[in-house]
């Protein structure tokens, strides 16, 4: 899998599991990094398209998570 920004690293371990926190982590560190509301909203619209499953796989996909 690609990681569509590799250089926003965001923390998920010992974090708060809610989906919620979890969008709202990558969101703020996509901000700090630059990133333009519309890059975000299309972050959020595609993490909460589906399941709880579907955020995290998400947040992998466009952030460096650990």
């Amino acid at each position: 899998m690609t990681t569509k920004y590799p250089h926003i690293k965001v923390k998920l371990i010992g974090e708060d599991g809610n989906a919620y926190a979890i969008v709202g982590r990558c969101r703020q560190a996509g901000r700090r990094a630059g990133l333009s509301n519309d890059e975000l909203s299309r972050f959020v619209d595609e993490a909460f398209s589906s399941d709880y499953d579907n955020v995290i796989i998400t947040a992998l996909r466009w952030f460096a998570c650990y």
